[in-house]
């Protein structure tokens, strides 16, 4: 009978692998080959071989600087919204009155787009700033920083909420009522059966986060849009804004576009060959 299906495979895998292609193969080629290029439209493009990359790495575009501010808040944002969000899952997976109220409440900021929040946490923000400090957000990257970390974790640590409590759910009744019967702690329940577990969980979770901190463009733009003085500016929003913004700049947008794909990619398939190997040691 297996067989007989293997006739349909095509019919299901060429839809979806032909708007893959269409969507991003096809895109990131003729990307890959601008950036080797000086353009205004891309019937004029003229072939300057690698003085695009050049300018990026060596002159100041500000692309480092936006890749590091990025880091620093990947580094943060992936912290603190996954232990947050594993904690609400932790709490929110014993059964308590009204459960199901709070994973919807804790839940609901992940659905309202990115524009909206950072417009809204602006107005927040600032009002809080102004009142205790008599400065906005826009008056220190110190504040612009924080106030991308309190956004990037109010959306974010009710989608990751929900990951880590289906993990945690799909734990056997039969083996935590094993360990209760034991005399296990909770904390030794915690560290040698749910955290093990929940590794598959974990990975997701921290591969989203990993990967939405590096591609955050509308909350950043909403919030701060890189003031003071493009100091709060993450790379997508840079990207854009050398791209689209800057006469002449075309080219180089579309090597730093090519430079931010592939450190995603590379990021992301490292944290993941990490956290496959922690579960197999784990298993």
């Amino acid at each position: 009978m297996r067989k007989s299906y293997k006739k349909y495979y095509a019919l299901f895998v060429i839809p979806t692998l032909a708007a893959y292609v269409i969507a991003f193969v096809i895109p990131f080629v003729m990307g890959l080959g601008l950036s080797f290029c000086k353009f205004k439209t891309l019937k004029h493009a003229h072939f300057v071989g690698l003085s695009n990359y050049i300018y990026v790495f060596t002159q100041n575009s500000g692309f480092l600087e936006a890749l590091w501010f990025t880091v620093k808040i990947a580094v943060v944002g992936v912290v603190t919204t996954n232990l947050i969000a594993f904690g609400l899952a932790l709490l929110l997976s014993r059964g308590l009155k009204g459960t199901n109220f709070f994973r919807t409440i804790f839940f609901m900021p992940n659905l309202i787009g990115g524009i909206v929040l950072g417009y809204i946490w602006q107005l927040l923000l600032n009002g809080i700033l102004i009142k205790l400090t008599g400065n906005d957000l826009t008056y220190s990257a110190t504040y612009g920083y924080w106030g991308i970390i309190l956004l990037y974790n109010w959306q974010k640590i009710g989608y990751l909420m929900i990951i880590y409590i289906a993990g945690i759910q799909s734990i056997s009744s039969e083996l935590m009522e094993a360990a209760k019967i034991d005399g296990a702690t909770y904390r030794q329940t915690l560290h040698s059966i749910i955290i093990p577990l929940v590794s598959p969980s974990i990975t997701i979770c921290t591969f989203l986060a990993l990967t939405d901190c590096f591609k955050m463009y509308d909350q950043n733009l909403a919030l701060t849009g890189g003031a003071p003085a493009n100091k709060t500016m993450m790379l997508a929003l840079h990207i854009y804004n050398t791209y689209y913004n800057r006469k002449g700049f075309s080219g180089i947008g579309q090597a730093e576009g090519v430079v931010f794909t592939v450190l995603v990619l590379a990021i992301a398939g490292i944290q993941l060959k990490i956290s496959r190997s922690r579960e197999a040691k784990e298993v």
